[in-house]
């Protein structure tokens, strides 16, 4: 989970039932599902720079999923262990490598809506993290490809 706590961990008793269902390995929160609750937005700009990465990370790596970045995840302990070690990113953009890396490997992933808020203290910088982000996301589909 977020260090910032924007997902209250109470959320984890959403996601646990479907790591127990024999199809699933990963299951990620997201923001961005219909049932999604969002109590507190991000300021416009942040919102807005989400979306477009979003569509950016939808056209280069994987586009499975609305919302790779809430960092709201639960893993079985030998999946976590396994995506973790073939992972090189370790920035902002590792939810995605991390996704990514289980589609290739044919893990299971389920996503859920979950109850967000936002807080004030990210550490996210607009400009500097952005460009990282980007960059990130070519090193992962050089990497691993792209999911289709």
């Amino acid at each position: 989970m977020d260090a910032d706590l924007s997902t209250p961990i109470e959320e984890y008793e959403k996601l646990r039932p479907f790591l127990k269902k024999s199809t699933c390995d990963l299951v990620i929160g997201s923001r961005g599902l219909a049932l999604s609750n969002i109590i507190i937005k991000q300021p416009w700009w942040r919102e807005w720079m989400g979306k477009i990465f979003n569509k950016i990370v939808k056209t280069l790596v994987i586009d499975d999923f609305s919302d790779t970045q809430c960092g709201f995840k639960l893993f079985s302990g030998d999946v976590a262990r396994h995506l973790f070690s073939q992972a090189k990113i370790d920035r902002f953009a590792y939810d995605v490598e991390i996704l990514a890396l289980a589609k290739k490997d044919g893990y299971g992933i389920k996503e859920v809506p979950i109850r967000w808020i936002d807080s004030p203290e990210s550490k996210v910088r607009p400009t500097t993290d952005a460009l990282r982000m980007l960059v990130d996301l070519f090193r992962i589909r050089r990497a691993i490809g792209r999911d289709s």
